[in-house]
């Protein structure tokens, strides 16, 4: 039996499926913590520059002469990072970014070289190590790098552990633990803004954030690998003993589940498939592909983090607009999983269809005054064009896991994940470009969400179409119809 049919007969989704996918999801508690970070250690407070007789003596350079007026302990007030040293607080939030990005690129082919579960297990270790390193930083110099530390190594799990929250149902249940993993990082956002509010000096805000970490690791030690990568990369008989491992533990026993030999696969001389990144470039379908979903991540995340950094910033309690800012998004998963699985709609016209709304809702701000009392305010349009680009993101997760094959998938993911981390590199820096004019952000958000929910229209529909496992799946009669899949047919299946 090939794959699909091994997991009916084990269950697409029984309890032990189930259980691993509670740890995975949960997990997006914590990176949603490291996340949004910086948003409130990096609180800039109120403050005024003392006037000193010059014949005081100054022992700090900046410290005697700042007084901040509300009682704040963050990063900026312990080490005075104001005036031309502000930017340092933005800098530190790009480096996480840009460790995300990097993560992304190291993290994602590996785990399709060494597998799912080695790599997501070093990876969460080595965030919660570095996440102590950020708590317990001496210095702003040393802060930076274990923010760039802890996001090389988010980004690598992240990504991988969206995966396993896939290849260990069937594909049927797709949709709904991709968004799972979605919404439970929109629901860590809140429960951070929560956190922030119970623990106020910053080192124990990091340390607490960073301490959940540890359970997660510990439940996370017994998933198994995934069964559909054992299977990609050839190593049949692993990938039995996972799949009767579950079955066994749903109890539903499957002792004579013997898997198909992946016939497609090129091996190389170790007799392993021979798949790497490159594949992304060289394969004509995977080609184009690649290219649309590099841009369409890359404006979901820089519209997504633009207005989700920016919470601390809006009027109001920060502690209370980063809970919004997270709780706004959790109407947009029912809506994905509504409209994902509907033929009319499907997973690429849904994707664009909230794109364009995003950046509509970012256009409409441009014709609102700023300080304006109506309930149709800045404010409002902001968290409806978060709650449609968390959406659209959720569905690009998805849909993205599903246009690649099972011996590329991580590859794909990274470097679509690597675009998408230039968007959050951005993100904290777009909020400046109000010193051109007040409404630059949010243009530069609309023609972002806009213009990639048209490029999104150029991708083929995957809702209801078999998971490609090998690049040969992928190969159609018409070459030159680089972005479209051929439907394979039932009578093709049998």
């Amino acid at each position: 039996m090939d794959l699909e049919e091994a997991l009916q007969v084990v269950g697409e989704f029984g309890p032990y499926q189930k259980q691993a996918v509670v740890v995975l999801v949960l997990t997006q508690v914590y990176m949603a913590c490291q996340s949004m970070l910086i948003v409130l250690v990096g609180t800039t407070p109120p403050y005024q520059l003392r006037q000193l007789d010059s014949a005081t003596p100054s022992p700090e350079e900046h410290s005697p002469q700042i007084v901040f007026t509300e009682d704040v302990d963050s990063i900026v007030t312990e080490w005075f990072l104001i005036k031309q040293q502000a930017y340092k607080v933005s800098l530190a939030g790009s480096l996480f970014f840009f460790g995300l990005l990097l993560g992304n690129v190291i993290f994602g082919p590996l785990s399709d070289k060494v597998g799912r579960r080695p790599v997501y297990l070093t990876g969460l270790f080595f965030e919660v190590l570095f996440g102590y390193v950020t708590a317990l930083a001496p210095n702003y110099e040393v802060f930076a790098a274990s923010r760039l530390l802890v996001g090389l190594m988010n980004g690598g799990i992240g990504l991988v552990c969206f995966v396993l929250t896939q290849e260990y149902v069937g594909k049927s249940y797709w949709a709904m633990t991709g968004t799972l993993a979605s919404m439970t990082f929109a629901v860590g956002i809140s429960l951070f803004g929560a956190l922030g509010y119970l623990i106020r000096p910053w080192r124990s805000l990091a340390m607490a954030a960073n301490s959940m970490g540890v359970l997660f690791f510990l439940l996370s030690v017994t998933l198994p690998e995934s069964p559909r990568w054992l299977y990609s990369q050839g190593r049949r008989e692993e990938a039995e003993e996972v799949l009767r491992y579950m079955a066994v533990r749903n109890g539903n026993p499957a002792n004579h589940l013997v898997l198909q030999r992946v016939g497609a696969a090129r091996a190389g001389p170790s007799g392993r498939p021979s798949v790497g990144v490159l594949q992304l470039l060289l394969h004509p379908v995977l080609r184009l592909r690649t290219l649309v979903l590099m841009y369409v991540w890359y404006a979901c995340s820089l519209v997504y983090y633009g207005l989700t950094l920016g919470a601390g910033e809006t009027s109001g309690n920060r502690f209370v607009n980063v809970a919004m800012y997270g709780l706004v998004e959790l109407p947009a998963y029912p809506l994905c999983i509504y409209f994902i699985n509907k033929h009319w709609a499907g997973r690429r016209k849904s994707m664009a269809g909230f794109l364009g709304l995003a950046g509509s809702a970012c256009l409409l701000t441009m014709f609102i005054p700023q300080n304006t009392e109506m309930l149709l305010n800045v404010t409002s349009l902001a968290l409806l064009g978060k709650l449609m680009v968390s959406a659209a993101f959720n569905i690009t997760y998805v849909y993205t896991a599903e246009l690649y094959p099972t011996v590329i998938r991580n590859a794909g993911l990274g470097v679509c994940s690597m675009s998408c981390r230039f968007g959050g590199i951005l993100a904290p820096f777009v909020p400046s470009m109000r010193a051109l004019h007040q409404s630059m952000p949010f243009t530069v958000f609309c023609l972002s969400g806009l213009t990639a929910g048209c490029l999104g229209l150029l991708l083929p529909e995957t809702l209801n179409q078999p998971a490609a496992e090998t690049l040969e799946e992928l190969e159609r009669p018409a070459p030159h119809r680089v972005l479209e899949s051929k439907p394979l047919l039932y009578e093709d299946t049998l």
